[in-house]
């Protein structure tokens, strides 16, 4: 069994809040276009394939027990649940926006890792948390009216992903991150095959197989390399540290989804959300210095 190292994990969930707002804004550049299912297909197929080579050349073993394919197969079917529902919402909600409806998930973690884990959630922490949500509210200054019910939607893919990440942490200390990463991506892939096998003849346009164009197909190829890099991040943050140490961090997603916003679909913040963008990330920051502060007070001599 793996110690927890909480700034290594933290390291690891910063990578995460990088790679997945890049994998979101390019699955939102054809999420119009493209039925869900190819959307979907192409991102699990490259997390299935991508770690293939590291994994043969470095002699990793995939061997898993029958609780760690309960386990993987239990996350692929939420894993896939979830970013269905998100790519779902990015047609309808900018990105940022979207986003910041689903950070409603670190105190969803923050509960079921004391409840479901017996994880310890200080004072501090959950100050942070709270913190952190705050500047999320005012990123998106919501209003359900105006948004309609799509705005609904990130509210479930917080759900799933708390839900995700605390399966991850059952398995990911005793199974090699790379490995799952590819187990991962075969077994969604196996699900949303034989879901499009039973589906087919219902002539839904999101449960199509329609051969992409080359730009869509360079286009999902980047959403499976980014997805795959961001997934990875957060089951090596989840092996090294309690979800109620990362689930602050995650807000730092939020001011990278907005950058990338702007620049990729010309939504800018105003004032106001600039300000929330700032509060995330010091709130982020404030978790670091946490927890160098309790290694500090328990590092001998």
């Amino acid at each position: 069994m793996i110690a927890d190292r909480p700034i290594i994990g933290i390291a690891f969930m910063l990578g995460f809040c990088v790679f997945a707002p890049m994998g979101d804004a390019a699955a939102k550049s054809i999420a119009l276009a493209t039925p869900l299912l190819v959307l979907l297909l192409a991102r699990y197929l490259v997390q299935w394939l991508l770690p293939l080579p590291l994994i043969l050349f470095s002699g990793r073993d995939m061997k898993m027990t029958r609780k760690m394919v309960r386990i993987i197969l239990a996350r692929s079917v939420v894993h896939i649940a979830g970013v269905a529902v998100m790519f779902t919402a990015y047609r309808y909600l900018p990105l940022a926006d979207a986003l910041a409806i689903a950070f409603v998930y670190p105190f969803i973690m923050l509960v079921m890792g004391r409840f479901f884990l017996g994880e310890q959630v200080g004072v501090r922490r959950l100050g942070a948390c709270t913190v952190g949500f705050l500047g999320t509210l005012l990123i998106i200054q919501p209003s359900f009216a105006a948004v309609g019910a799509p705005a609904l939607l990130p509210l479930l893919v917080a759900f799933l992903f708390a839900f995700l990440v605390l399966l991850t942490r059952q398995i990911a200390k005793d199974y090699d991150p790379v490995c799952l990463q590819s187990a991962s991506g075969f077994a969604s892939a196996l699900i949303l095959l034989a879901a499009w096998a039973a589906t087919r003849h219902l002539q839904i346009f999101d449960l199509q197989f329609i051969i992409p164009t080359a730009d869509q197909a360079r286009t999902l190829i980047l959403v499976g390399i980014f997805g795959t890099l961001a997934h990875l991040g957060m089951t090596y943050a989840v092996r090294f540290a309690p979800s109620a140490t990362l689930a602050p961090m995650q807000y730092v997603e939020l001011p990278v989804a907005t950058a990338l916003g702007w620049m990729i679909f010309n939504e800018l913040p105003n004032g106001l959300a600039a300000l929330g963008i700032l509060i995330t990330i010091l709130s982020g920051l404030a978790v670091i210095s946490f927890e160098h502060q309790a290694l500090t007070r328990t590092a001998p001599g």
